[in-house]
C-alpha cells in the first residue's frame, strides 16, 4: 500500500534530518524533536529549547498524508523535502505543496 510506504519515507527523512541537526546543536540549549502521529498522519520536525536567555521554538517540517497524497504544509529546509521524496520514488502528482496557494499549485510541477 502506498500510504504505508509514504509513512516510512517521511519517518526516514525526518529522522535523518533530526540526527543531522542534533550533531550540530549544543545539547544544553535546545533539542530537535520528531513527531510522528501515524493515526492522524501528521509528521513534524521541531526545534525546542533555549538559546541563552531566549526561547527557541519552531517548526522546520510539517507533512500530512491526506487522501493518499503527501501534503507538505511547511518546509523550512534548503534542500526541499519534496525533491527528496521524488528521489525516493514518490510520484510528483502524489506530493502537494500545501504552503502554496491552491491556484498556484498547478504550476509547481507537483500535485494540486
Amino acid at each position: 500500500m502506498a500510504i504505508e510506504k509514504y509513512r516510512q519515507y517521511i519517518r526516514h527523512l525526518l529522522t535523518e534530518r533530526q540526527q543531522r541537526a542534533s550533531i550540530k546543536r549544543n545539547v544544553e540549549e535546545y533539542e530537535v524533536q520528531t513527531i510522528f502521529d501515524e493515526q492522524q498522519d501528521h509528521y513534524q520536525l521541531l526545534y525546542v529549547g533555549w538559546r541563552g536567555n531566549k526561547r527557541y521554538f519552531g517548526c522546520i517540517l510539517h507533512l500530512d498524508i491526506k487522501d493518499g497524497k503527501i501534503w507538505i504544509q511547511h518546509d523550512g529546509t534548503e534542500e526541499g523535502i519534496a525533491n527528496r521524496l521524488v528521489e525516493m520514488g514518490v510520484p510528483k502528482q502524489d506530493i502537494i505543496l500545501a504552503f502554496h496557494e491552491p491556484y498556484i499549485r498547478q504550476f509547481t510541477g507537483f500535485g494540486s
